[in-house]
This record gives C-alpha cells, sequence and structure tokens, in this order.
C-alpha cells in the first residue's frame, strides 16, 4: 500500500507525468525562491526532489510579489522528446482584480537547464499545454474572475497563440474553476478542473466531449475525489488533481490536500500532495477505486514495481555546510540566495549577508526548509556580532513576510547586545519577552520545539560555555497556519539576518538541522 500523502509540507498542486518507468511531479512554490518542485519516483510512493527549474532570475523575478502570489499551480508535461513546463507569476490577487501573468519554459533534459521563459498571456492562471496525438499543441487556462475554461491552439515553433480563444466549459454548482487539465484517451477529450475553493470545500471535477472545442458534458457523479468534513483525522482539502497510467495500464491521480493538526483546523503543514488509485466505470468515467469520493490515507500500490527509498524519504534534516552547494530542500523568499549566501567565505560554515528585514517583499536575507511534521525542532548556531539596532540574525519559524516568530540576537538602543523573541502577526510586530543581555563574541545557539501534537513552540538559548534557556513563554502554532496568514504555503524554520543600516553585516552559521519527533 501507498501510504499517503506522498509530497508532504508546502507541496501544492501537483502535476504528474510518466517517461517510461519514471514518474516527476511538479507543485507549486508562490513566493518562495526557486520556483516550482520537481519530485522525482518509479514507484508512486517514494519521491526524491530534484534542480528547480527556475533558478534564474531572468526566468522568475519575484520582488515585490504579495505574499502567497508568485508560482501557482505548474504544468508539467512530455511530448515524447521535450519536457514543458507552464506557470503563473501573480502579481497581485486581492480584490477585484488579479494581475497573473503565464509563461512556458522547455527542456530536453529534465535534470539540466530549461530554457529562458516565453510569455503566453494573462487572462488568468493554471495554465496547461495539451499535446494532442495529432501533434497540435494547446494552451488550456481559466479565466480570472472563474468565468470557465478557455482553450486555444498554439504554434510550436513560434510558441505564439494562434486561431480562435474558445470558452469550452463554464465549470459545476461547486464553482470557482480553475486548475484545468486535458487528455484524449479513446474517443473522449477529457477535462479534469478544480473546484469549490481551495479550503476545506475543494474537489476534483470531471468532464468530456468528442471535440476539445467541446460541448462538454459533466460527469454524474461529481465531485471524483473530494474530503470527509465529518471527519478531521481524514485528509481534508482534497482536489486540484491531475491523472497518469502506469506501464501495467493502471490509473493514479494526484492531488492536494491538508491534514489539520489533531483537534483543530489548523494546517501548520500546508497543503500537501496525495495520491489515489483510479479506475474507469462502464459509462468512461473516472473513479476511486475504493469507491466514494474521499481523499484516503492509503491507496494500493501499482503492479510491477520494487520499492525505491530515496534519502529525502528520511525525516529531519542536518546541514554542517561542509559542501560547496547549498541543499536543494532550501528556499528563500522572492530572492536567489546565492545573492546573500556563501559557503566559501569560511570553511565549514553559511554565511548570510544582512540586507532587508523579514517584512519586506523585495530583499530578505532569509534561508529556510519546509516543517516536516507536526511534532519537530529546529536548531542552529551563529556568531553575530551587531553594532547597530537596525542588525539581527537568529532562527526563525515563519509562514510568509507578516507573519513569523524570529528568535535573534541585535543591538538595544545603548549598544548593549541583546536577545530578542519578535512575533509578527499581520505584520504587526511585538516582543513577546524582555531583551536578554547576552555576549557579542563568541557562538550562541538558537532552538525552537513545535510541541504538543503542533499546537504549540518553545524557544530556546545556549551562550557559550552556558547551558540551554528558555526564550519566553509558549507560543500558539496557529501563527504560522494557512487559515491564520491566510495563505498557501505553510510553516518554514530557517536562519536569517537583516542589516537595515545598508552595510551588509554578515552572520555566521555553523550548522542547521531540524528533527521530527
Amino acid at each position: 500500500m501507498i501510504q499517503t500523502p506522498i509530497l508532504t509540507v508546502f507541496c501544492p498542486d501537483p502535476s504528474i507525468i510518466r517517461v517510461g518507468e519514471d514518474y516527476y511531479i511538479a507543485t507549486s512554490t508562490f513566493e518562495w525562491w526557486p520556483g516550482v518542485r520537481i519530485f522525482h519516483s518509479r514507484d508512486l510512493q517514494h519521491w526524491e526532489q530534484i534542480a528547480s527549474p527556475l533558478v534564474r532570475t531572468s526566468q522568475l523575478n519575484l520582488q515585490g510579489d504579495p505574499c502567497s502570489g508568485g508560482v501557482w499551480a505548474p504544468c508539467l508535461t512530455y511530448d515524447g522528446s521535450r519536457f514543458y513546463l507552464l506557470f503563473t507569476d501573480v502579481k497581485t490577487k486581492k480584490g477585484r482584480f488579479y494581475n497573473t501573468h503565464n509563461y512556458l519554459v522547455y527542456t530536453d533534459d529534465i535534470y539540466g537547464e530549461w530554457s529562458e521563459p516565453v510569455y503566453l498571456n494573462s487572462i488568468g492562471f493554471d495554465p496547461s499545454l495539451f499535446h494532442d496525438r495529432d501533434g497540435k499543441k494547446y494552451l488550456i487556462n481559466m479565466i480570472n474572475g472563474f468565468k470557465g475554461i478557455l482553450v486555444q491552439e498554439i504554434d510550436p515553433d513560434s510558441w505564439q497563440l494562434v486561431g480562435e480563444r474558445k470558452l469550452v466549459y463554464g465549470g459545476t454548482e461547486m464553482r470557482y474553476t480553475e486548475g484545468p487539465h486535458m487528455y484524449h484517451i479513446g474517443d473522449w477529450y477529457y477535462l479534469v478542473v478544480a473546484e469549490g475553493g481551495t479550503g476545506y470545500e475543494h474537489g476534483v471535477t470531471m468532464a468530456r466531449s468528442k471535440s476539445i472545442w467541446g460541448p462538454f458534458e459533466t460527469a454524474p457523479n461529481n465531485p471524483i475525489i473530494t474530503s470527509n468534513r465529518e471527519d478531521m483525522s481524514m485528509l481534508q482539502k482534497c482536489g486540484h488533481g491531475d491523472f497518469v497510467d502506469t506501464p501495467e495500464g493502471e490509473w493514479y491521480m494526484v492531488h492536494l490536500c491538508s491534514r489539520p493538526v489533531p483537534g483543530t483546523n489548523w494546517c501548520t503543514l500546508g497543503r500537501e500532495t496525495a495520491i489515489q488509485k483510479m479506475v474507469w466505470d462502464e459509462e468512461g468515467w473516472l473513479r476511486m477505486e475504493c469507491g466514494g469520493n474521499f481523499g484516503q490515507l492509503t491507496t494500493a500500490s501499482p503492479k510491477g514495481v520494487t520499492e525505491c527509498v530515496y534519502p529525502d524519504d528520511l525525516e529531519g534534516f542536518r546541514d554542517d555546510f561542509e559542501g560547496d552547494s547549498l541543499n536543494v530542500r532550501y528556499s528563500a523568499p522572492r530572492a536567489d540566495f546565492h545573492e546573500f549566501a556563501d559557503l566559501s567565505a569560511r570553511a565549514g560554515y553559511l554565511r548570510l549577508k544582512g540586507r532587508e528585514s523579514m517584512n519586506s517583499w523585495h530583499k530578505v536575507s532569509h534561508l529556510a526548509v519546509r516543517q516536516q511534521c507536526f511534532t519537530c525542532s529546529a536548531e542552529t548556531a551563529m556568531e553575530f556580532i551587531p553594532t547597530y539596532a537596525e542588525q539581527m540574525a537568529g532562527l526563525s519559524y515563519a509562514y510568509d513576510a507578516l507573519c513569523f516568530y524570529l528568535l535573534a540576537k541585535t543591538c538595544d538602543d545603548r549598544g548593549e547586545t541583546v536577545l530578542v523573541l519578535l512575533k509578527s502577526d499581520g505584520g504587526v510586530i511585538t516582543d513577546e519577552m524582555e531583551p536578554i543581555p547576552v555576549p557579542a563574541q563568541g557562538k550562541m545557539q538558537l532552538k525552537v520545539e513545535v510541541l504538543d501534537a503542533g499546537r504549540i513552540c518553545q524557544f530556546f538559548y545556549k551562550v557559550p560555555g552556558g547551558d540551554w534557556q528558555q526564550a519566553g513563554e509558549k507560543m500558539s502554532c496557529e501563527l504560522v497556519t494557512d487559515e491564520h496568514a491566510r495563505g498557501f504555503t505553510g510553516a518554514h524554520f530557517g536562519m536569517y539576518v537583516h542589516d537595515m543600516t545598508g552595510l551588509g553585516l554578515y552572520a555566521d552559521f555553523d550548522y542547521f538541522s531540524v528533527e521530527c519527533r
């Protein structure tokens, strides 16, 4: 049996392909850089993260993008010789006007470099590329305002959109039609969409037509996947699906899901990727093999595969900064972390150069990994000698630029070196303890523990030659959840430094670890 979710913690909006015996999934990254995460598997259960495709500022510039803006719902496809990735860069997402720019990149080697982006349109988000059997290619995307699904042919030589742009499907009574994927199977064109919004009402629905231009008939038993909202121990927010066949002719659907912290509706771990085995019924509609339409925590394994375990399957993470490149798990808000992170300046240390403060939407020096499980801890050791109150470095437990905790070393207005514990709630920053005097010199250790099944967190510190001491009181993890932050990502642990003087003061980090418990 496959245990699901298969991709945990901030891995939403999955798009899946199979190339021979290899499966690849692409997921959204929003304002976190590099853009789009790609994972590889051969058994649909164990997945290894590989290099991201959008690693150059010329491909993706996220500076100024709002929290939970940026890269939405990538679509990964393969036409037999080349890989294609479509994605949206969301520049605004509040109120009446969404500015959503759609792009395409491609490569002949999914492990190699990807092309510069080709601009497609800004009509809506969640674009997908459909390769028909006759060699024609089509752009499929929703219309801003959830006004339906558009189809338009795209010229694979010039990448220009050509011919008629047609609204082919308006969705069902679940509303909020988005995330379209098109398939040509047998005599039918199948259209799979996400509906119900990306929260607890989310679902996957299906329609079909004998022509790509419609009319599309809606499946009689939609949604084909959704959630049992009366049992919060089951997968929640199930929706935004994409399906794939195996070499043995079996069918699976990957879909977005969330797992609330037990006893709450908080999703600290954000939106994740689950998988369900599917079958075709007598009427030619896709259904869950186990029956019903609620996303399940397990599903049957595919035939003819041998389990493969990757290092990424191991819970926890430790980095002693002994290599010459940063681990694939790291990400940073809105900017290439090579702009501020340096492994060569001091052997065995990571040096982060201070820039703008955490609440900026531009140049923030924050290197983070996703929280992997409900109960866990994160720890680091750093050397940092501030001389101004505008200089600060430490350990973060953050959702985004507006909602975070920060245990950090800085100076007070008298020039005394102190340790502070800050909380930002919707951008309102408060001190959560009285500043603690600490030595200016030497290596300081910082730690945060997430306790009580993910409900509360507690910070700790250790000065040179001392023991671990508690910093402040226990605090609620609700701050770093989808529900409180009203976002689409998930909680992160990270190393952080800012220097708002513009002098570029740096902090040296000796190690960084995250342990699941």
